[in-house]
């Protein structure tokens, strides 16, 4: 964490929020809704299936699924 007045730790969070905001929107009807909403967007989407740039753009699963293969690879 960051001493008061320093950001530079909340831009990862900054561009997370920004980007839930676009994706997902941030009106709901009862928090029940919001928290099952946010929980599907950010374990079954965001943490499995969106393309990231800091991957080169591929999901995680399939970035992670590379990775590992890699490192078979080098271990044979």
């Amino acid at each position: 964490m960051s001493r008061r007045g320093n950001c530079w730790d909340n831009a990862v969070t900054e561009s997370f929020f920004g980007i839930l905001k676009a994706e997902l929107g941030d009106c709901f009807e009862t928090r029940q809704q919001a928290g099952d909403l946010l929980f599907d967007y950010i374990e079954v989407f965001y943490n499995r299936q969106r393309m990231h740039s800091a991957s080169g753009y591929l999901a995680p699963t399939e970035y992670e699924a590379r990775y590992y293969q890699a490192q078979l690879k080098q271990a044979a």
